[in-house]
C-alpha cells in the first residue's frame, strides 16, 4: 500500500496530472501553517536553539531526494582537508532507536539508527549522531568529538536549531515539480525560499545562479564481500536486474544507463525495508542496488547482489567560497 502511495503521489507532483488540484484546499492549509511557523520562528514565540560552533545544513525544499548524502560526505572531506573537525548531525529516520540522540558507527545497525546515517559515518569517518531533535544530537557530538562544525544531513525546514550556512539542493531533473506546496505538489516550501539560503546547488543541468553537483560512480561492490569490486562495465555483457528504494529511482537508473547496462528496474520506496523475497529473482542475473539499499541487505543478499556507490563532485569554486563563509562566520 504505502508503494502504491509512493507512486500515485510521484506521478501526481511531477507528471503534471490534474488531480492534483483535488489537494489543492489541503495545499492552503500546509501554505498557511508553515508561514505560520516561519513568523513564529522569527518572532521568538517558538524555541531555536544557537550553538557554539557553525551550523551547516545540507537540505532542499521538495519531498525525496536530491542527492544532499552525497554532499554531506563531500562538504566533510573538504572541511577535514581545511583542518576542521566536523561532525554530521541527522534525523535517522526509519531508526528504531529505544533511546536519542543515537552516535553512530560503521558498523551500527541500519535498522536502529537509519539508512542514511550508517553510510555517512562509514563514509566520512567523522562522528555522526542522529535524532528527532537536531539540537541534541549536535551538542552530543560538540561535547563528546570536540566538533568545531557542524553539518545537518536534511533539516532546512528544522529551525529550533539556528544555522550558519544553508545549502540547498534541486533535481536538475524534475525541478519543482508542479510547483505546488504538499500534498498537491512536492514542495515542503514555496519556491522563493531559495532565495534566502547561501547556495543553490543542482544535481543535474545548473542554471546560471546554481553550481552544479556531479555524480560519479563507475564500479560495483559485492553487498556480501565488499573487498571484491569489479568495473561497473563488466556487467555490458548480461542483463541485470536494478533495484531503488529512493527519493528519486529513476536517477539511479540513469546512471547505470550510462554504463549502456540493460536491465529490469524494481522501484521500491524511500527507506523501504527489504525482505528476502523483494531482491531475490526467479534467475541467475546479477542484481545492482544503490549503497542506501546495500545496507539494509547485508543479511539477506547473496553472490548475486552488488551496490554502486556514488561520489558527489562540485567545482572548485564552490569549496572555496564554502570555506571562506565559514572562516567568516567563526571568526568575523
Amino acid at each position: 500500500m504505502a508503494h502504491k502511495t509512493s507512486r500515485f503521489f510521484d506521478s501526481m507532483w511531477y507528471g503534471q496530472r490534474p488531480i492534483a488540484l483535488l489537494f489543492v484546499p489541503l495545499t492552503w492549509l500546509f501554505g498557511l501553517i508553515v508561514k505560520l511557523r516561519s513568523i513564529a520562528y522569527n518572532k521568538g514565540w517558538l524555541g531555536s536553539t544557537r550553538l557554539s560552533v557553525p551550523v551547516i545544513v545540507v537540505g532542499n525544499i521538495t519531498v525525496g531526494g536530491t542527492g544532499k548524502t552525497p554532499l554531506v560526505i563531500w562538504v566533510t572531506e573538504l572541511l577535514k582537508s581545511a583542518g576542521y573537525t566536523p561532525g554530521v548531525i541527522s534525523r535517522g529516520y526509519g531508526g528504531i532507536a529505544s533511546s536519542w540522540p543515537q552516535q553512530v558507527r560503521a558498523d551500527s545497525d541500519s535498522r536502529v539508527v537509519g539508512d542514511e546515517a550508517k553510510i555517512l559515518a562509514r563514509r566520512t569517518g567523522c562522528p555522526v549522531a542522529v535524532g528527532p531533535s537536531r539540537v541534541d544530537s549536535a551538542q552530543a557530538l560538540i561535547d563528546h568529538h570536540q566538533c568545531d562544525v557542524i553539518i545537518s544531513d536534511d533539516g532546512l525546514q528544522h529551525y529550533a536549531l539556528q544555522r550558519d550556512i544553508e545549502i540547498a539542493l534541486v533535481d536538475g531533473e524534475r525541478r519543482y515539480g508542479n510547483r505546488y506546496l504538499l500534498p498537491a505538489g512536492p514542495l515542503r516550501e514555496p519556491v522563493e525560499r531559495l532565495k534566502t539560503v547561501d547556495f543553490v546547488v543542482c544535481n543535474g543541468l545548473a542554471n546560471t545562479d546554481e553550481y552544479p553537483l556531479k555524480i560519479e560512480g563507475s564500479e560495483a561492490v559485492r553487498v556480501m564481500d565488499e573487498s571484491d569490486k569489479v568495473p561497473l562495465e563488466s556487467f555490458n555483457s548480461t542483463p541485470c536486474h536494478a533495484i531503488a528504494g529512493l527519493g528519486n529511482p529513476s536517477r539511479f537508473f540513469s546512471h547505470l544507463k550510462k554504463f549502456k547496462l540493460s536491465f529490469e528496474p524494481h522501484i521500491f520506496p524511500d527507506h523501504f525495508k527489504y525482505a528476502e523475497n523483494d531482491i531475490n529473482f526467479s534467475d541467475d542475473k546479477p542484481v545492482l542496488m544503490t549503497e542506501k539499499d546495500a545496507v539494509k541487505c547485508t543479511v539477506i543478499a547473496n553472490e548475486k547482489h552488488w551496490y554502486v556507490p556514488i561520489k558527489a563532485q562540485m567545482t572548485q569554486k564552490f569549496g572555496l567560497t564554502l570555506l571562506s563563509l565559514i572562516k567568516e562566520k567563526t571568526h568575523g
